[in-house]
């Protein structure tokens, strides 16, 4: 998977990827959903990637996911901020996966 974020995703993830410390995961949460394919993605700040996660490019941020939630996603993602409702979205070319993508930090 490929993952650009437009310039208002980057300046507010900035502060917390700017030392190299942390990365980004897509983390596609199924608890309480009843089933697998009504997820809800989630960004994820992380120290370490998980054994089995694979890591997708993107620009300029690579972004971490599972391999076993890929086939619930299109190629091409895109990450973007909406500064007036103070939410991140996910959206590809063909749809809107969420409007309001949380932003997790562990």
């Amino acid at each position: 998977m490929h993952f650009t974020f437009t310039p208002s995703a980057i300046e507010k993830l900035a502060p917390y990827l700017k030392d190299g410390r942390k990365s980004l995961k897509l983390l596609y949460d199924t608890e309480g959903c009843g089933c697998v394919v009504s997820g809800v993605p989630m960004l994820q700040l992380l120290d370490q990637p998980h054994q089995d996660d694979t890591l997708g490019s993107g620009t300029p941020y690579s972004v971490w996911y599972e391999p076993r939630y890929e086939v619930f996603f299109e190629p091409n993602l895109k990450v973007d901020y909406n500064e007036a409702r103070s939410s991140f979205s996910l959206k590809s070319d063909s749809q809107i996966y969420t409007a309001n993508l949380r932003l997790m930090n562990v």
